[in-house]
């Protein structure tokens, strides 16, 4: 089977698919052919979609993707910049949670959306592990003094992996950064975890009690919960430090 199918009566043979590709796998070698794989085009493909995503007839399909799988992106639910800007300022932090247990399907929309995260490569090398159970958190916050708070989160969700993975934080720190900024909108709190991840790679009974594998190493955390709080105002930050070179 190839791993492209172009539907020759939408193709319009512009070739914007070849220049979207990241690796360079698909070639347009001349104005009257379709766009076609490279010889080595699977063991060099990311399989990241952007041929599919950037066709603007949908004749592009994958053999793992098809165009129709793929919905298109609605104008009328793009933000604004004002919608944006609040969106972005609006995002706080919260470490005063409700003693109320977050609904399975909720965790499991914030990990989907996570995990659209760009990472190196397309390698999408996370793993997440979810503490559920309050009393879990409870045991596992005595652990990590950051937690012991009078209102602790309902949960706890960590991102690990191959501890010998170079490009493991960043990749981590952007799909948890999906992860909160989506929370909101399903009327989620989150706040980073920071003494919470580096207590589970420095403190063996915590990475024990998590049940990682031992090949793997944290990096990252996020306490989950509904909020107790509503804020009101955007506070303001300090001035960006700029260096023009």
């Amino acid at each position: 089977m190839k791993p492209i199918t172009i539907d020759p009566e939408k193709c319009n043979r512009d070739g914007i698919c070849v220049k979207a590709c990241p690796a360079a796998v698909i070639e347009l070698t001349s104005p009257n052919e379709l766009p076609a794989p490279v010889t080595d085009f699977k063991e060099y493909c990311l399989a990241c979609g952007h041929c599919v995503a950037v066709c603007p007839t949908g004749a592009f399909s994958l053999d793992w993707l098809k165009t129709g799988e793929c919905a298109s992106i609605s104008k009328e639910l793009v933000l604004s910049r004002d919608q944006a800007e609040q969106f972005l300022r609006s995002r706080r932090s919260i470490r005063n949670f409700k003693d109320k247990a977050v609904e399975r399907e909720k965790l499991e929309k914030l990990l989907e959306i996570a995990c659209y995260a760009p990472s190196a490569k397309n390698n999408q090398a996370w793993h997440w592990t979810v503490v559920q159970s309050p009393a879990d958190v409870r045991k596992m916050a005595e652990m990590v003094i950051d937690l012991i708070r009078s209102c602790p989160p309902s949960h706890v969700i960590l991102v690990h992996g191959d501890k010998d993975y170079v490009l493991g934080p960043q990749d981590s720190a952007t799909a948890l950064s999906y992860l909160e900024l989506y929370a909101p909108t399903v009327g989620l709190g989150t706040c980073l975890g920071g003494y919470f991840f580096s207590a589970v790679n420095s403190y063996p009974p915590l990475f024990e009690a998590l049940g990682l594998p031992s090949d793997h190493k944290a990096f990252g955390a996020v306490m989950v919960g509904y909020p107790k709080l509503r804020y009101q105002r955007l506070p303001l930050r300090k001035e960006p430090r700029i260096y023009w070179i």
